[in-house]
């Protein structure tokens, strides 16, 4: 009966051990054994590839205005603007007052993507092994909760200085100095730094989660061997 009894509870034991073993390799971080610091590694390459591929095209002529994801529109307030002009025939100063928004955050871009850059490579994240498992934009939401506010400083002045490179204060001068001549209307003085500032900054963010998210949804887009084992985990 001892005999038995121990055979029993070694076969049981065996087979617990065989489960647990099961369950475990199921889990992500079984899968390749990376630390905290491969895997946040792993998501500074993607985001640094976000920047590359994505925010670069941002720099392009056009690349802000002719991309719907990041066109810059005009501001709420500034909506009555624009359909008063166009209402009156000013159509094409209505847009060119709205392109030199988009070539400003343009211009702006190409000068400050090394911001991006150096914000990338010094992020730390807390924990990257929760990151690694959350949404499909889970990195770029933690590099913009964790950079956004530092790079507005930084960008805000390059915007303002575009502004006057690409003409576009004397553009939205000369356009609102015509709005506000018209009859019946309330004068408007919006701070459009601000707002391309935001917009801008926006903008970037979204094309970093343009790539992060087919880094994480396509196989065929981990181009190096630490993307490959990184996001695999998450598969």
């Amino acid at each position: 009966m001892i005999r038995k009894a121990l055979v029993f509870l070694l076969i049981f034991n065996l087979t617990a051990c065989a489960e647990l073993q099961q369950v475990v390799s199921q889990l992500p971080q079984a899968g390749g054994a990376l630390g905290t610091t491969e895997i946040a590694s792993g998501l500074r390459e993607a985001l640094d590839l976000g920047i590359d591929k994505q925010v670069t095209k941002l720099t392009q002529t056009d690349g802000f205005f002719k991309n719907d994801l990041v066109k810059i529109l005009l501001p709420e307030e500034l909506q009555k603007v624009d359909k008063a002009l166009r209402d009156i025939g000013l159509s094409s100063l209505a847009d060119e007052g709205l392109k030199v928004l988009n070539r400003a955050a343009e211009d702006a871009v190409k000068e400050a993507t090394p911001i991006f850059v150096d914000a990338v490579k010094d992020i730390t994240f807390a924990d990257a092994k929760n990151i690694l498992l959350g949404s499909n934009d889970a990195a770029t939401q933690y590099l913009t909760s964790k950079t956004q506010t530092a790079l507005y400083d930084k960008f805000n002045p390059v915007i303002k200085s575009s502004f006057g490179k690409v003409g576009a204060d004397q553009v939205w001068s000369n356009l609102i100095t015509k709005y506000n001549a018209l009859p019946f209307t309330s004068d408007v003085n919006p701070d459009l730094t601000d707002y391309v500032t935001g917009e801008a900054l926006k903008g970037v963010f979204t094309m970093i989660a343009v790539e992060e998210t087919e880094i994480r949804t396509k196989v065929s887009s981990r181009s190096t061997d630490l993307l490959k084992k990184v996001f695999a985990l998450q598969d």
